[in-house]
């Protein structure tokens, strides 16, 4: 790959500043309330669609800024600088609706992606299920064709913005005997018949983004909610990761960038033994290590996000699966390496919730283990590399 398809261009940095004031005038202040709280930010997801921030990966065709998987990443890093929480509103937008984008009807693609373009409706995604998280082919949620209907029933678990969502993308079996070929895509809405919530997850960290199931009993939807073809709904959530593992890398890379600046802007001006802490070797050589291992992981993310681009336009990307899994990977390892010695650097301080480094560190945790833990990216990478 030349250099200048991932190098970000003029329009990117620009994108960069703008998303950055906005983070640092409305959502960073927010941020601790919003995590004490544990309640979902509305306030800052007005501010993103006002500033047309929420979904900007939604082509143009639909009212959408038509944003490329780079732009993407740039936003999403910098929401996630300020507010990991929030950074999963244009994150979780992308991931409910690349099936969409993949796979859908152009009528599907026009009813659903509008309403999120428009900052009407969010979109979430759900493929895991109590027993079936590293192993989602063993999902147990069927769909039953009766007519021109399909009746759904199932649960979902770990469901990011759960009941904030107007939509969900539902990985349902359509065929027991088929295995992940008798898997459909389906597109479910809040208010549907027979649609319900568990109670929210209280979790580690990313706390002010709701996590629940979506319980569904007896759902009825038209089949033409269908996304694809029948069984090609496993295909297509794996196509999807492929593309959204790239958005968590993202929000790794700025969760790891909020805790070093705030580290680096601590060390030059907390004195002991009568000089800045950053005057001393050990904790300048901690803070290169940090920065070096951010800026490797950004590298390999922004070069995934440009073979994304080129993938989703339909250029085959025979390397985008190693891509994402080794940007994932390395952002979220890295991420958690960098806020855990951003603590280190504030000392008692980094301990306490007076300061953003810990909710830094507990919400990078995360980053580790969802859209496939990181040692499933490991046998992912091992399986292109080996195949």
């Amino acid at each position: 790959m030349s250099f200048p398809l991932y190098a970000p261009a003029e329009e990117h940095q620009l994108l960069r500043e703008t998303v950055r004031a906005l983070a640092d005038e409305k959502i960073a202040p927010r941020a601790a309330a919003a995590d004490e709280n544990e309640e979902f930010p509305y306030e800052v997801y007005k501010d993103l669609v006002a500033a047309d921030l929420h979904a900007v990966h939604v082509p143009e065709e639909y009212g959408g800024a038509g944003a490329d998987a780079l732009a993407t990443v740039i936003v999403i890093e910098e929401v996630a600088r300020a507010c990991a929480s929030s950074s999963l509103i244009p994150a979780v937008n992308k991931l409910g609706t690349v099936p969409l984008l993949l796979s859908a009807s152009e009528e599907l693609k026009r009813r659903y992606l509008t309403p999120v373009a428009a900052g009407d409706a969010m979109f979430s995604y759900a493929l895991s299920e109590a027993e079936a998280g590293s192993d989602a082919a063993a999902m147990r949620t069927r769909a039953v064709r009766d007519g021109d209907d399909y009746v759904l029933n199932g649960a979902k678990m770990w469901i990011t913005n759960a009941g904030v969502s107007e939509y969900y993308t539902v990985m349902a079996v359509t065929d027991p005997s088929a295995g992940p070929r008798g898997i459909s895509a389906f597109v479910v809405e809040k208010n549907d018949d027979g649609v319900s919530f568990g109670p929210k997850e209280k979790k580690l960290g990313i706390k002010a983004s709701p996590t629940r199931q979506v319980i569904l009993n007896d759902v009825r939807i038209p089949a033409s909610r269908m996304i694809g073809a029948e069984g090609t709904g496993f295909k297509t959530a794996l196509a999807t990761l492929d593309h959204t593992r790239i958005t968590i890398a993202a929000q790794a890379l700025g969760i790891a960038q909020g805790a070093l600046d705030y580290a680096i802007g601590y060390i030059k001006e907390r004195k002991q033994f009568g000089k800045p802490v950053a005057d001393f070797q050990g904790v300048q050589f901690m803070v290169a290590d940090m920065a070096m291992k951010l800026e490797a992981a950004r590298q390999l993310t922004y070069a995934a996000a440009a073979k994304s681009e080129l993938a989703i336009h339909g250029t085959r990307v025979k390397d985008l699966t190693f891509f994402s899994s080794a940007a994932k990977t390395a952002a979220s390892d890295a991420a958690m390496d960098i806020t855990t010695d951003a603590v280190q650097l504030l000392g008692g301080y980094g301990y306490t919730r007076d300061f953003p480094v810990e909710r830094m560190m507990r919400d990078a945790k995360i980053t580790q283990i969802y859209e496939g833990t990181n040692q499933i990216q490991r046998m992912v990478m091992a399986r292109q590399l080996l195949k």
